[in-house]
């Protein structure tokens, strides 16, 4: 995970507005009308899971802290129909600086910069890997356009706090994201980078799956670099009968 500032250098934080207080108030209420329809059945078991945690994220609320992403954006990976995930790419929690994380793992907003060290390496190896030159921005939608899951393991970070939102119960909930794509008997490839990502690999089993290090900078030279996960995605996808990615985003 890429380092944040200290707390105390983090800014005041700004009211959010009536959009995301709206959506707060839902993932504590009824969290299930965020997801995609076939997520939200799939994951109807786990409601009283998710509302208490959007019941979290109300009390951190109310005692004037805050968390990261906005709750528009808690549940954003969960939007893309779960019929229409082809491809896997677990994260581990979100960027806990302030303007960064969207709710797509690895991603940020179109404007953030500079961009996160991992981030950048991503983009190196996407560049060795198929050529495709390191974008201007880092904003990853158009792959998750695309049927790719970026879905980081926990949803939520405190600002500032790297980890701070582990084993609150995120992890069950992405559990079982992951075990019902496995599950589905449709063309699927999981990219795990890093320790965290690859323990989830036994939940996986059966399906393709592409390991190596994290792109951390920390880690990124043993390992991912010439690791190649892009062209190995699409010849997997092609190797199902499912389109490969375009993994070139837009300007």
């Amino acid at each position: 995970m890429d380092s944040a500032p200290a707390l105390f250098d983090l800014p005041a934080p700004a009211p959010w507005d009536a959009r995301e207080l709206a959506a707060l108030a839902l993932l504590a209420q009824d969290p299930l009308t965020q997801l995609a329809p076939d997520w939200a059945q799939e994951l109807a078991p786990l409601e009283p899971l998710l509302r208490s945690l959007g019941a979290m994220l109300a009390n951190e609320y109310d005692a004037g802290t805050r968390f990261l992403p906005l709750p528009t954006k808690v549940l954003r990976a969960l939007g893309t129909p779960m019929a229409a995930i082809k491809v896997l790419m677990v994260g581990q929690d979100p960027y806990p600086t302030p303007g960064h994380s969207v709710g797509l793992a690895f991603s940020v907003d179109r404007k953030t910069r500079p961009l996160p060290r991992s981030l950048n390496n991503i983009y190196k190896e996407l560049n060795a890997d198929v050529g495709i030159a390191p974008a201007t921005h880092g904003d990853l939608s158009s792959w998750a356009d695309q049927g790719v899951l970026l879905l980081n393991r926990v949803l939520t970070v405190a600002p500032g706090e790297a980890g701070s939102h582990r084993r609150r119960g995120w992890e069950e909930v992405t559990e079982a994201v992951i075990a019902a794509l496995a599950a589905r008997k449709l063309p699927l490839v999981s990219v795990l980078w890093g320790k965290d990502a690859q323990r989830l690999a036994p939940l996986l089993e059966g399906t393709a799956v592409i390991e190596s290090a994290h792109p951390s900078p920390l880690s990124a030279s043993r390992g991912f670099f010439g690791s190649k996960p892009f062209s190995r995605v699409n010849d997997l996808l092609l190797a199902q009968g499912a389109t490969p990615i375009d993994w070139k985003l837009p300007a």
